[in-house]
Order: structure tokens, then sequence, then C-alpha cells
């Protein structure tokens, strides 16, 4: 079969032909159908974040058909419409009982850490199969396999209840799904900042306040909340002044949940913004397989708006997919771009 394969860091991806993988007893073989393009794609490639061995076949956001099945596989069948959670763990350890898997000591990302949706076919535990409803397209259930599921689980991380207020910082993929599901879990007032102009126009069209970032984003923000700050930052974008800038426009108890990916610090100004206001800094790690089931529910009843998310497909082929890595490496990518296989 094909495969897009990071070969060496640093280097762009290469179509390469490998063998079908071929699944073990409690396993799935599935047809790919979509693999979405994430950020943590380009920083894979770059060497921000260290990957398994190579050659590896990238792509963590993934959803396609049941082909073959293991013979101890128990609920999966061939033909199924499945979307993959991506985290491959042992289901034994303390993390894992306590549905807390994405810290179990074996766990494995596909894409990461072991071959992902970038080429034709992909093997995977059946517990990682989640069932995608017909009303959800390939493209999209991929996609809520990461962009959407990291922002829910960054808003969960953060607590976020009704009546609070939410700043996004990004309205990319990550962010526009934020926006969304926000608003779903509640929050009185939602504000989106970032630099592009045509991104904050879909956050505006989905609901949110528009920050332009290239002004103050943190002054911009006191201003629209006379002052008071934001109860939840989410930060998605990964450079340290975002960061920085979402725990400064946090309110008298605010929390800023981090799922942004960077390889540099920022500055805390422990007192006035942090010890004065008894803020707190969350990290967002991933997310769960427990929260797949409602957010495929917001989903499949319309409450998450996926078509204004995903706003390109791209075929199986090295220089599409690393034209598009370039631009996420950049800022300058479109909301989210899925591989669309065509057979």
């Amino acid at each position: 079969m094909k495969a897009v394969q990071l070969v060496q860091v640093g280097h762009p991806l290469e179509l390469r032909e490998v063998p079908c993988p071929e699944p073990a007893s409690d396993e799935v073989l599935v047809r790919v159908e979509a693999a979405g393009i994430c950020h943590s794609d380009a920083h894979y490639r770059k060497g921000v974040s260290p990957v398994g061995n190579m050659p590896l076949t990238p792509g963590h956001e993934v959803a396609g058909v049941v082909e073959q099945i293991g013979e101890s596989v128990q609920e999966r069948r061939i033909g199924d419409r499945v979307c993959l959670h991506y985290l491959v763990t042992c289901g034994r350890c303390r993390f894992c009982r306590t549905g807390q898997e994405q810290f179990c000591p074996q766990g494995q990302m596909i894409g990461k850490h072991r071959d992902g949706g970038y080429a034709g076919y992909i093997a995977i535990p059946e517990i990682n199969a989640v069932p995608l409803p017909d009303e959800i397209s390939f493209e999209h259930g991929a996609v809520l396999m990461c962009s959407s599921a990291t922002s829910f689980h960054a808003l969960r991380k953060a607590r976020l209840s009704a009546g609070e207020t939410v700043a996004v910082f990004g309205a990319g993929g990550l962010g526009l799904s934020a926006v969304q599901l926000a608003r779903a879990l509640g929050a009185l007032e939602v504000y989106a900042i970032d630099i592009s102009p045509q991104k904050l126009a879909q956050a505006e069209a989905l609901g949110a306040v528009p920050v332009n970032a290239l002004d103050d984003p943190v002054w911009q923000i006191m201003e629209l909340t006379a002052g008071r700050g934001v109860d939840v930052a989410v930060e998605l974008i990964g450079l340290p002044e975002t960061m920085e800038q979402s725990l400064r426009c946090l309110a008298i108890f605010g929390r800023t949940a981090l799922a942004g990916i960077s390889d540099r610090p920022f500055s805390v100004h422990s007192y006035t913004e942090s010890i004065g206001k008894e803020t707190q800094i969350i990290g967002v790690s991933d997310h769960l397989l427990s929260e797949l089931p409602l957010l495929l529910a917001y989903a499949r009843r319309g409450v998450l708006d996926l078509s204004r998310i995903v706003t390109r497909t791209v075929p199986l082929e090295a220089a599409e997919i690393n034209k598009v890595l370039d631009e996420l490496e950049s800022y300058r990518s479109e909301a989210r771009t899925v591989i669309k296989q065509v057979r």
C-alpha cells in the first residue's frame, strides 16, 4: 500500500510503498478514508516533538471503514464506519484504570510512536475504533479525533461552568471547535483571538466576539469585559507570547488551559498574574476515550459544526501534504486540511 512517511526529521515527508499491516487478534484493520493534517505533524517533521522509530507514517486524526477483524474482536464488524482514538494504551495500569490513559507508561500515539493514517490502511486495537455515526462524514470524523477532542478536553480541564466567559487564543481548527464547544457548555461570552481576518470572521459567524491580535489582545479583552477579564482562557497556538497573554487576561480565580505545543518557555509575573488573583495554569495533554461519545453526539446533532472547520482536502501525495505542513509551520494555514483517499 502507499504511505506518506517521515523518513528523516527536518526533511520533507516521502511517498513510499509499504506492506499492508496485519491486525493482531484484538485489532481491526481500517481502510483509511480521511486523515487530518494537524499542526502537531508539522512539529514532528521539524523535530520540535520527538517521534518513535523511522520511517514513520504520521497521521493521528483518522476515520475509515473496518476491513478485517482479529479473532478475538468482539464488537466491531467488517464494514463498520469508525473514527480512531489515537492513544493506544495497555488498559491495565493505574492511569488506564482511572480514565487517564494519556499518561499510560506503555502508551503509544498513532502517527507519532506507531504508524498512523497517512496511508491506505491502519491496524488498531478494537477499543480504539469508535463507531462513527452515519450523519458525520469521514472528513469530519477524522478531525473530531484531535482538533475538536483536544479543545473539548481543554475546556473540561479548565472546569468551564455555565455563565462564565472564555477567551480562545487561536481561531484555527482547534479554536473554531473551542468556540462552539464553549457555547455548548454554557459560556456567556466567547472571545476569539487571532491575527487572521478570515479566521476571525469564521469565529464571529459561530458566535464569538473577534479580537484582532495585531493590537494588544489583553487590553481589548479587558475593555470588552469592563476590566474584569475572562474566567477561562484556552491557548491553542503554542507561542510564549500568547501563553503569557492568556494568563494576563484572566479574571480573579480565572484558569488558563495550555494546549499549544512549544519548545520555548514563557514568563509569569508571579504576583500580579497569578498569586494576587489566585489564577491557575492548567496543562492540557491529549484527550480521553471517555470524552468521545459526547463529542460525537454534539457533532451528530449539529451543535458542533465541522463544515466551517474542514476547509480543504488534499490527496495522499507527499508534495501536497508537505505544502500544508509548511503553511502550518508559518501559521498561514486554513482552519483544517484533511487527506481524502481517492480510490
